[in-house]
This record gives C-alpha cells, structure tokens and sequence, in this order.
C-alpha cells in the first residue's frame, strides 16, 4: 500500500549530497539590511535558530535535512506526544530547555535562543499553530497547503502582520535548480509565448487510518495534498494568475474515499494571457508526478517534477544538467537568507503566495460542486 511518503520516497532514489546553490536567490533583491536581529552568528553568516512543531515523517525529514544546512540550524522541538521529544534530543542534540508540548509552547516567547517556528502538522491544524506562533512574537515557517481555504489564509497572514513576524510556507520546489531554470527559460523568452501547462500529481493512496484520509485533519483529499503541487507549479511555470477555473471530480471508490475526501480532481485554468492550465490531482492512480510546459518557441517537462528528489527534466534543447539537491536542506537556508538578511526568491515563499493558491483550491471545489465554471478576480 502507498501513502504520499511512500510515493515521494520512491522517486528519491538514491541519496544525493546537500549542497547550496549559489544564484538561487537573486544577487539584485538582496536588501541593505538585514530584516531581523535575530539568529546566531556562523562561519557563512546569520544562523537562523529553528524549532520544528509536530515530529512526524515530514518533520523528521526536514530536520535530517537541516544538519547540512550552513544557515540554518535545528534547536527546538514542539510535540503533542511526549515520547518522541527525548528521541529527538539524543538524535540531534536538543536541551531540554528549547522542548515544548502543544500545551505549554505559548512559553516559547520567553526563549531568546529560539529564531523561528516551522509547523510540520496535519492541515487543519496549521491555522492555530501558526497564530500561537506569531503571537509568542516567533518567526513562522508552515508547510504546504498553508490553510483548509483563502479565509483562514488571510486571517493566518493578518496574524502574524499584527505580531511583526514574518509568515514562509515550504514551498521547496522554489528553491529547486532544474525548476528554477525552466523559470529562467520561459522569462527570458526562450520558450515564446506560454501556451499550455499540464500537471499530474497522484500516487495509491494506502493506509485508511492516516490523518490525511481524515477530514476533520486533512481539510480534503487528494488536491489539499499532492493536488496542490500542481496548483502552485501551474502558476509559477506559466508565471501569471488564474482567471477562471472548471473542475470535475471522479469518485470511483467511496469505501475508501469518504465524503470530504476527494479521491480524483481534474482541473483547468484560464490565464489572462490566453495560456491554458490542465491538471489531474489523485489518491487512486499510481506514480503521477509530471509537468509539461509548452510555448510557440520551445517545451520543458521536469519527470519526476516534485517528488523529494532527483528532479529531472528536458527542454526542446536537451536535457536539464543543473546539480540535484537535498530539496529541504536548500529550502531552509534559503529561508534563512529571507528572514535574516532580506534576501528574495526568485518565486515567493511568503503567506501571501499561500493565499494564491487557496484561492485556486477553493475554486476548484467550487468548481467541481456545481459543475460550473468559477471566475477569479484579478
């Protein structure tokens, strides 16, 4: 049986070595100060000191990740099962003084020694954490989809605008070098006018009992958790927003998939420039990890597209050869430079961008209720 760790698992293939990408960021957008005083001083600069709330796969993934990091380094747990948090201490050497439970991490406010929060928890519970987070006047990190709709976004984002912190969602795949030079490609022109995107993300979803199968915890199925990939990927690569949507679910097992879990989405996207978006999101269908971007000049397709790593790709001039990664270990010292030095992405990582694709979400459910098409504001 599959579940999406599975999935992302099996198309990561053999290990490859964590590395920063110089140029990732660009050199223009580095700001003359730096946006907090906060972090610890390194041999390559501000540190930014993390605590990472809820230890699950995804978390412990994320802190493996962070002990190449050079610009990031783990220091805090957040866990509402005991148990895991002296595992945690022992494996990556943590004082007792930066763990917290769900209960009593309000107190984190109180611990100069801890930079920012990274919410590594089932979506439905994201809105709340973040918030806590902000208000104990942390740094927050959250993972993606940020919130269940575009209201909670807003409200998360406003959140942590009142408390004077800044709000990052993981949005690894920003970082990533093949994808960043598809990016590069379509700005500069190389592959003409955009014309078509398409966006398959699915795996065989397994397990019954895992809360991304829960609604109360998931907020959805199949397109608030692997859908969303393509969501985001149909807006970064064709480089516009949406203006209208249409949607069509497809339920062919409801003993697995039960109201509020979607098990198959199709959705297309209208863009202003007349480029066109079709995608297929799943919890039934095995290995779907694949983007194809075309253009009256040239095409790029990334296969695999988002999964843990290696991404490959091609473009109508050959293969793709930038270096493979450690998505998360790039990811979080790229967010390093964000919140520490003012550095900026090529492609948001900020709430704001989180809010955009909430919008898209909504409106695909929208879209797939009524069966009509939704149009989006400008």
């Amino acid at each position: 049986m599959y579940s999406r760790r599975n999935f992302l698992q099996k198309l990561t293939g053999s290990a490859v070595a964590a590395s920063f990408i110089p140029g990732v960021l660009s050199a223009a957008a580095l700001s003359a100060t730096a946006v907090s005083s906060a972090g610890c001083t390194g041999v390559d600069g501000p540190v930014l000191r993390v605590a990472i709330l809820g230890l699950g796969s995804y978390g412990t993934r994320v802190a493996d990740a962070m002990q190449a990091c050079t610009k990031a380094k783990l220091v805090g747990v957040i866990s509402g099962t005991p148990a895991k948090i002296p595992v945690w201490q022992a494996k990556y050497n943590i004082p007792a003084k930066n763990c917290y439970n769900y209960d009593n991490f309000d107190q984190i406010k109180n611990n100069p020694d801890i930079d920012a929060v990274y919410v590594i928890t089932p979506n439905a519970t994201h809105k709340d954490f973040v918030i806590r987070a902000a208000k104990a006047g942390k740094q927050v990190i959250c993972e993606k989809p940020m919130a269940l709709t575009a209201a909670e976004s807003r409200e998360m984002i406003d959140a942590c605008k009142a408390a004077g912190v800044h709000l990052l969602v993981g949005y690894r795949m920003h970082f990533e070098p093949k994808t960043l030079e598809v990016i590069r490609m379509r700005n500069a022109g190389e592959l003409g006018k955009i014309r078509f995107f398409q966006g398959l993300s699915g795996f065989n979803s397994g397990d019954p009992n895992q809360w991304r199968r829960n609604p109360k915890l998931s907020g959805g199925g199949s397109l608030m958790d692997i859908g969303i990939y393509s969501v985001n990927g149909a807006r970064y690569m064709i480089g516009e927003e949406p203006s209208w949507v249409t949607a069509q679910e497809t339920k062919t097992d409801p003993a697995r998939f039960v109201p509020g879990i979607d098990e198959t989405i199709q959705f297309q996207l209208g863009f202003p420039s007349g480029a066109v978006a079709s995608c297929l999101s799943t919890y039934n269908m095995d290995n779907l990890d694949r983007f194809f971007l075309d253009g009256t000049a040239g095409y790029a397709e990334l296969l695999p597209a988002t999964g843990y790593g290696p991404t490959k790709g091609r473009t109508n001039k050959g293969e793709l050869t930038q270096p493979d990664t450690v998505h998360q270990t790039v990811q979080m010292d790229e967010m390093s430079g964000i919140l520490l030095q003012g550095h900026k992405p090529v492609v948001p990582v900020d709430g704001e961008e989180a809010y955009r694709d909430a919008v898209v979400v909504d409106a695909i459910y929208q879209a797939a209720k009524t069966g009509q098409k939704v149009q989006l504001k400008g």
